[in-house]
């Protein structure tokens, strides 16, 4: 009589064609889990931080004084256009956000906001 032959499914078994690379990330993915168990979860870049928090008041700060740059008409540098944008201008018109930055002259800038018409918004 022939015998018969068990199928065991062990879900917690692990494929024996691993590559090298695959292997590889397990064995540091182990690694990152481990040293954040110590106490350095700042290396743990594997659990996702919902904790964090705006800086709300340095955005307040921001927009204020983007809305007194607009108002006022005030030249501003380019340090300073660069750090209200959030990007360094790269050309003598700038738009971001819906706001423009237009060089007057070498190092001076004038912030308005964008024309309705002209901006452009992509998905």
């Amino acid at each position: 009589m022939p015998t018969s032959q068990k199928n065991h499914s062990d879900s917690t078994a692990l494929p024996n064609d691993l590559k090298a690379e695959q292997a590889l990330g397990l064995i540091g993915l182990g690694l990152m889990q481990k040293m954040s168990q110590e106490g350095n979860p700042a290396l743990d870049w594997s659990i996702e931080d919902h904790g964090e928090k705006a800086d709300l008041l340095a955005l307040r700060q921001r927009l204020e004084i983007t809305s007194l740059a607009i108002e006022t008409g005030a030249p501003l540098s380019t340090s300073e256009v660069s750090q209200l944008l959030g990007a360094r201008p790269g050309s003598t018109k700038t738009q971001r956000g819906g706001l423009t930055a237009r060089r007057i002259s070498r190092n001076v800038w004038k912030l308005s906001r964008s024309e309705n018409d002209q901006a452009h918004w992509r998905n």
